[in-house]
């Protein structure tokens, strides 16, 4: 009776101005009818993806603005801009946390709706994974190249704190956060299906694994490991013990 009730008005919704302008209609109906899903759960399973993929979008969209703007090397944009992506990037993290509400069996019943289709397919994360190598590209030619510096120049030796540090971070915080999407992505999967099975694609799931380690900014990366080993050279890597200075005691 209720499902009857509801599937009517979701199907069926009043348009106002309002739901005109979001075009409401169209997009309650980009999921199956409450009344053909497989369970109860394959409404979220298909509502969440189409989010994430609506993220990804802006995401994407945002990062072509971002592009622009590092070329016109206006960084107070670029850096509010990175800004928006973090948050999109976060949220979309935070997102998987509700398909793990999912018992594996559901989600078994779900998999057999997908065809022989997987999440490896996302048009959205397919395109965002092509952004990274532009990102670099423009900011080496206008925050390093242009400006003679070095990565160790903008992290160490002329560390100055300025707008080709600034940048360098934010496009580092956009990588970790991409690797923090894949690695709770990992978690999800194997509290789902398990790491060990085989995805739709015959291929298996721990493949995933490598694409987690993978950094789209080793520059930015690797900077943090060659100085802190030039500090050890410096400064010594065992060093006195703390605890009989007097100011400890």
């Amino acid at each position: 009776m209720y499902r009857t009730k509801y599937s009517t008005l979701l199907n069926n919704p009043t348009m106002l101005d309002y739901g005109t302008y979001l075009e409401c209609e169209r997009l309650l109906t980009c999921q199956k009818p409450l009344d053909s899903l497989c369970n109860g759960d394959e409404l979220q399973f298909q509502i969440v993806h189409q989010v994430e993929e609506l993220w990804m979008k802006l995401m994407i969209y945002t990062l072509i603005e971002v592009l622009e703007n590092i070329q016109q090397e206006r960084t107070l944009k670029v850096l509010n801009l990175m800004q928006r992506v973090h948050f999109l990037q976060r949220m979309m993290i935070q997102q998987l946390d509700v398909l793990e509400t999912m018992s594996p069996k559901e989600y078994q019943e779900i998999r057999l709706q997908l065809g022989n289709g997987s999440g490896q397919e996302s048009p959205g994360f397919r395109t965002l994974l092509k952004v990274p190598a532009d990102l670099w590209d423009v900011y080496k030619q206008h925050y390093l190249d242009g400006r003679a510096k070095t990565v160790e120049q903008i992290y160490n030796s002329q560390f100055a704190h300025d707008d080709s540090y600034a940048v360098a971070e934010a496009l580092l915080e956009f990588d970790e956060l991409l690797q923090k999407f894949r690695t709770n992505h990992i978690f999800l999967i194997q509290r789902s299906i398990g790491l060990a099975s085989k995805s739709l694609k015959g291929r298996p799931v721990e493949l995933l694994e490598n694409g987690a380690k993978h950094r789209f900014f080793p520059e930015l990366w690797n900077i943090r490991s060659r100085m802190t080993d030039t500090w050890g050279g410096e400064y010594g890597q065992v060093r006195e013990s703390i605890s009989q200075c007097p100011f400890h005691s």
